[in-house]
């Protein structure tokens, strides 16, 4: 559990003890920013492959072996390093980035962060994150002429807001000599905060390529061949005929594939007649018809198929998790073709997946391929694509049924929709993308009508927006309604936890009221679950939100639980809280199906019903149980 108010403290006081599995949950909560951050720190020097490896080997290994005490630097607006356990493992990411930058010598024992990355390793590809413009291209330069540690000051500064003081303290407390050189050096670099948080410095959302080829067949030659070798001669010797097996119906080696071959013909793509939709019992991607000015250029269909089937080495190729990337069994269907933007884009669908395939009007060169996996979609999940990104905007290709289209503040309920233009091909007007990674004002969905209503679609970062619903998880309804737009307001902020996920739907369930004990008002517990179309990889957050709050607080999370879903509509969450008179709780509320509370570790407290506030200190650490009406145990989410 997490305290939702935590006393700040002086850095060069003791801190307090933190457990594994603290240091655990901070690390798991803020992984892409802890990465983010040692990639900043980390050198250009080590070129950009090592340097996205040596970032995720310097997060994990961020986590302590046991107990051990933090240093607790004053806390922000949001929270986030009023958590003891994300100021530890902070500390621990930038001091090994900085002596990961150290030169090494001969004459003393080099330190593990130095040497190249044992873990995470990926043989045969090269990794590197998305390339950015002028701008991101100007301050990575300007940030490789720092030392380490003022590069670091520079990152703390600018990606984790803190002030200079606090910089102070963390680069002492990381082994910085000098930290106010440090700071000056860093004062030298102009202030570019929101470039610090562009996907040109993001190891997470990463590219992959081979390495040298040439190389590595110059070098795996003489092995390979050995080993052929003597597996023909013991395969030969074992059978019993001293011969092959028969390889029943499958085609000789090489042979060409008529299949295969159809499957890259883009006379033989399905087209799906415009009017198909309104007579059919279907509303998915099968009867969406083909669209777009460029849906009739044979040769982009022939270079769309083509780089699907065998994409080259300037090809970025990106999937969804859980998505396969290989070539169409079949002919596919083909949704989309036009010019979008300064791209040309083609949409296929093959049943399974979403492949979109981007090239720039000019050329071919820096093409791109991107898959989706929608098996299974209907109604809301099927009602929109992405068909093209471009300054932060959204620009959707609707279902051919989607009356309506508008923008929505899901931060600001009580703000109408603003209206986006459809054109007569179901091209919508750009949409201005969530808020980058760090900050979070607004959160903006796209609100779709059909004839059954209106649904709210939010953008995580790939091709299939993820359908946003509320209530409890046997009978979810839409999001679109004015109580389940100020249900979701308080908790949009939390959808940035399952970006870049393969998430179907998220679903807020506002599952327990509880009065405060100083008699402040009423709190809200909420459950939010996000589903993915793989089927595994659920999320799932018990949030907590006090009146006047602008946000949620996350006070458990889980991934692949049961819990807040249609197999287990029960949950149970605590909080540590601290009133407005300086005394703490602990609160805990479960679904309405609780019939007792009670609690284990350093708390003692028991309570009949679905709710539980005990008095305890600052600190303390408890876990929960409960008892369902029908005498089954819960334990609480963590």
């Amino acid at each position: 559990m997490q305290s939702q108010d935590v006393a700040q403290r002086s850095a060069a006081s003791p801190g307090p003890v933190v457990d594994v599995e603290q240091a655990e949950a901070a690390l798991v909560e803020h992984y892409p920013r802890l990465v983010r951050l040692a990639y900043l720190v980390l050198p250009p020097s080590l070129g950009r492959n090592r340097r996205v490896l040596t970032a995720h080997a310097l997060t994990q290994r961020a986590l302590p072996r046991g107990r051990t005490t933090a240093t607790l630097i004053p806390a922000q607006a949001t929270g986030r390093d009023g958590d003891p356990g994300y100021a530890l493992v902070r500390l621990k990411v930038v001091r090994t980035a900085l002596e990961a930058g150290v030169p090494l010598r001969r004459a003393a024992w080099p330190r593990r962060s130095q040497l190249p990355p044992f873990l995470p390793q990926v043989w045969g590809l090269r990794l590197f994150s998305r390339s950015g413009g002028a701008d991101e291209l100007a301050l990575d330069q300007r940030l490789s002429a720092l030392s380490g540690p003022a590069r670091a000051a520079y990152v703390l500064r600018g990606l984790e807001k803190l002030p200079d003081s606090d910089v102070r303290k963390v680069l002492a407390a990381a082994g910085v000599d000098d930290p106010g050189a440090a700071l000056k050096a860093a004062g030298g670099v102009e202030a570019r905060d929101a470039l610090l948080l562009s996907p040109e410095f993001d190891p997470c959302s990463l590219h992959a390529r081979p390495t040298d080829l040439m190389r590595r067949r110059q070098h795996m030659k003489a092995a390979l061949a050995a080993g052929v070798a003597a597996a023909v001669c013991g395969a030969l010797l074992a059978l019993p005929n001293g011969g092959w097996g028969p390889d029943g119906a499958a085609a000789p080696s090489y042979a060409q594939n008529p299949a295969a071959e159809a499957a890259l013909d883009p006379g033989k793509v399905t087209r799906v007649a415009p009017t198909a939709w309104r007579s059919s019992a279907r509303t998915d991607f099968s009867v969406w018809p083909a669209r777009g000015n460029l849906a009739g250029d044979t040769a982009l269909l022939r270079r769309a198929l083509a780089v699907w089937a065998r994409p080259g080495e300037s090809v970025q190729v990106s999937a969804t998790p859980g998505t396969p990337s290989g070539a169409p069994a079949g002919p596919p269907q083909l949704l989309y073709a036009g010019d979008v933007d300064q791209a040309r884009v083609v949409l296929f669908y093959d049943g399974l997946r979403i492949a979109r395939y981007a090239e720039p009007r000019a050329g071919t060169g820096g093409a791109a391929l991107d898959f989706a996996r929608v098996d299974g979609a209907t109604g809301a999940e099927a009602e929109a694509l992405v068909l093209d990104r471009a300054d932060s905007n959204v620009r959707y290709l609707t279902a051919p049924w989607v009356t309506r289209a508008a923008e929505r503040d899901l931060m600001k309920p009580a703000a109408g929709p603003t209206s986006l233009t459809l054109s007569a091909e179901g091209v919508s007007t750009p949409l201005a993308g969530p808020a980058p990674t760090g900050t979070c004002t607004s959160w903006n969905v796209m609100e779709v009508t059909d004839t059954s209503g209106p649904h709210l679609l939010a953008d995580l970062g790939e091709l299939i927006p993820a359908h946003l619903t509320s209530g409890p998880p046997a009978a979810p309804h839409e999001a679109a309604g004015p109580s389940a737009l100020r249900n979701w307001a308080p908790f949009a902020c939390s959808l940035a936890a399952v970006r870049s996920q393969g998430v179907r739907s998220v679903n807020a369930w506002q599952y327990a009221q509880q009065s405060l004990p100083d008699a402040s008002g009423q709190a809200v517990w909420v459950c939010t679950r996000a589903d993915t179309w793989r089927g595994y990889g659920t999320r799932v957050l018990a949030q907590f939100h006090t009146p006047g709050g602008a946000y949620g607080a996350i006070a458990a999370k889980a991934e692949n639980s049961p819990a807040c879903g249609s197999r287990d509509p029960h949950v149970l969450a605590g909080v540590l809280w601290k009133s407005g008179t300086g005394d703490w709780y602990l609160l805990a509320a479960g679904s309405k199906d609780t019939a007792s509370i009670s609690t284990t570790g350093r708390v003692s407290g028991s309570a009949r019903g679905a709710l539980l506030a005990v008095r305890t200190k600052q600190g303390d650490q408890a876990g929960l149980k409960g008892t369902l009406t029908d005498g089954r145990t819960v334990d609480g989410l963590r």
